[in-house]
Formats: structure tokens, sequence, C-alpha cells
């Protein structure tokens, strides 16, 4: 992995820069700019914001999903201009592949903020070039768990999910030979307490209204099925090699305490703070390293009453599915979310239920062959996550 040098600031690469993990990972490098210095910006379709980025943090290579170079070109420009920065042009990319392309420049930290699989070749482009990859797109290590495993070297994914970051702080209280267990914290979502029955009306507007956070369509959707949840079990054993046995699910509403480690003499370390992503951005960014001032802490001069809950898995399956998924491994994690993000399109397009998204799931896992697909290889990955896509569709026409 590279390393910055004492006098030299990180150089980071923030890939979905114009979303919520990549509009916050630029706020933390803004109140740190001496630490930091921006290496590339990729982003997806909000060429207007990827622009005004461009501007402020003038990096020498800027790339878009969408669009074309001419069009990005133009608009880094105006917005420079607009910003009064004089003989900045930036080397552009614009197409499917440019965020893998700048996933592999140097850079001393990649942070990969894109939501879905498709962030799975800038994953592995960041491990090969070396540089330390800040992982908040969970899709392309579950997906790819063997293959990604295969190219990381040791400690060089430092989880920004905030579970993840969580545990991986708590980790630092103990020995791993010391960990009993590990406890993943949820906050049930906006339908925490309603049954299956209740759940098969629930709209799409009502299923993008999460408590605490403010997500995209895919991610909150999966947090109001709990679907995100099961993704972070399986995330939580690829990263912290414990298995699935040993890793727990706990439903807390207020989100005040992001994960808990066990330690087999019966004491728990709970990491807690605000709800919210800038801790787990910054230490993404610094870890080991804490920075100074990054978020409020909780203001423990009032009164607080926390609640916690089991799961209820009749009517939100999706963590116990996971954890059968995760225990068969292979490609079974890879068509677990592919099968999940086709259903989530559907039933926000009125062509399924909610409770019709995990049952879709269900159905496509039990009808996959891992050993048809190689999960140590890109392709065999990606042909399962293909087949998943394919069949799902087929379910949801059906």
């Amino acid at each position: 992995m590279t390393t910055p040098t004492a006098s030299s600031p990180t150089r980071v690469t923030l890939l979905g820069s114009t979303g919520s993990i990549g509009t916050q990972g630029l706020d933390v490098i803004a109140a740190h700019a001496e630490r930091f210095e921006v290496a590339a910006l990729a982003g997806g379709s909000n060429i207007a914001l990827l622009a005004e980025q461009a501007a402020r943090f003038t990096p020498p290579l800027v790339a878009a999903a969408t669009g074309d170079e001419g069009g990005l070109r133009a608009a880094v420009a105006a917005a420079a201009a607009a910003a009064g920065v004089r003989g900045y042009h930036p080397e552009v990319l614009v197409g499917p592949d440019a965020a893998t392309e700048v996933a592999g420049r140097p850079a001393d930290v990649v942070l990969n903020g894109i939501t879905g699989a498709i962030g799975l070749r800038p994953t592995l482009a960041a491990l090969r070039a070396g540089a330390t990859l800040a992982l908040a797109n969970k899709e392309s290590l579950i997906i790819g768990g063997p293959l990604v495993r295969d190219v990381a070297a040791p400690d060089q994914i430092v989880p920004v999910d905030s579970e993840h970051s969580a545990i991986a702080q708590c980790l630092r209280g103990g020995r791993a030979e010391e960990v009993r267990r590990l406890v993943v914290t949820a906050s049930g979502g906006p339908f925490r307490g309603r049954t299956r029955a209740e759940l098969a009306e629930v709209t799409p507007q009502e299923a993008l209204a999460h408590p605490n956070f403010a997500m995209g369509r895919v991610i909150t959707t999966n947090s109001a099925t709990l679907v995100n949840k099961g993704l972070e079990v399986i995330e939580a054993h690829l990263l912290f090699d414990i298995p699935f046995d040993r890793i727990a699910t706990v439903v807390h509403p207020q989100q005040q305490i992001h994960s808990m480690v066990e330690f087999h003499d019966g004491s728990t370390i709970a990491q807690m703070g605000p709800p919210r992503m800038l801790v787990p951005i910054a230490l993404g960014l610094s870890w080991p390293e804490r920075l100074p001032d990054v978020d409020e802490p909780s203001d423990w001069t009032q009164t607080w009453s926390w609640d916690f809950a089991p799961i209820d898995d009749e009517a939100f399956p999706a963590v116990r599915l996971a954890r059968e998924v995760g225990t068969a491994g292979g490609t079974f994690p890879a068509v677990y979310n592919a099968a999940n993000e086709i259903a989530v399109d559907a039933f926000h397009d009125g062509a399924l239920s909610f409770v019709g998204i995990v049952d879709t799931v269900a159905a496509v896992v039990d009808r996959h062959d891992s050993s048809q697909f190689d999960a140590h290889s890109l392709a065999g990955v990606l042909g399962a996550d293909a087949w998943a896509r394919e069949v799902a569709a087929q379910i949801v026409a059906g």
C-alpha cells in the first residue's frame, strides 16, 4: 500500500463523489485541507455538481459515468470560471468504465462510495494499484468476496459502513482470540413492529422514509426490508473473518450505538455517537488515526432512553436468508445482491409488492447452482450476477 510521507498530504480519490458518501467525504477533506489532497473525482450523472466539486478541489483527473468528454470539460471550465479559478484544465474521462480507470490511478486512499454491484471493478482496480481502500461500497466485497480477498493485502481495506467502522474501532480494545462475537445493530427501518401482513401494503414512498438517514433509493429500500442488514452481516464475516454463528444482530432504533464487540470474559465494547456518517468516513481516510473535530459527540447532559430488540425474522426474513447465503458462500452472495437490485427496481416501478422483494430474492437463491460459477474470477462473479438479474426479472414478470 502507498503511504504518504510526514510532509506530504494524503492523496485521495473519491468514487461516487456526487453521492452522499462522496459529498461528506469532501466535507471532511475541506475541513482538514492541510492533511488531504484530492487526486481524482468520479461522479455519476450529476455533472453540474461534479463540475462544482472539481472547481473547488482542482484534482488533476475528473470522471463521469454518463455524458461525453466535451460536455464534462465544458461544465468544469464553466464552474472554474464562476469560482474564479484560472488555468485549471484537468484530464477528463467519461463512460461506464471511467470509475475503474480512475480507481487504478496513483492515490494513497480510494474512497469507494459507489452504490451497487457496479462498484466491484473499481474496488479491484484500487486494491491492485496498492491504495488503501476506504470501502463504503459494501456490495463489491459481498458479491466478490473470495475474489476481493484474493487481491487485497492485509489491512488494505478500511470499512466505511458505520456498523463495520464501529466494529473495527471496538476490536482495538482486545485481541482477535478474545472475541466471542460481533453484534451488528439495526435501526429496524420505518416499519419496525409491523407484521408481514401489514407490510404487504407498504408503498414505495413509505419505504423511502428512513427514520434517521437520507440515502439513495436502493440503500433506503434495503434498510426498510433489512436486506441492508443482511448484506452487512455477510460483510462483517468477510472483513473480520468471524463465523456467521458468532455474528449477532439487534434492533436499536435510536442508532446511537453503531455496533458492538463482545469478548470472551463477558465484557462488551460499544462504539457510539450521533447517527451520521462523518466519523466513519473520516476514519476511512485517516485510519488508524482520528482526525479532530469531525462531528459533534453525543450530548450527555440530556436524558437518553435506548431500546434494543431482536429482529422479527417472520416479518423481515432478509437477515436470516443472508446468513444462509453467506454460509453457502461461493457466488450465492452475488446472487442475493443482484436479485435484490432487480426486485427493488420492480417494487418502485409498481410491479412487485414490498414483501415480494425478499420473496423474489429467496426464489432466485433457491434456483442457484454455485458450482457453475467461479467465485475467484471476475468473469465468474459477473456471470452469477447477470444470471441472477435475468432470473429475478423473469420471476417479477410472472
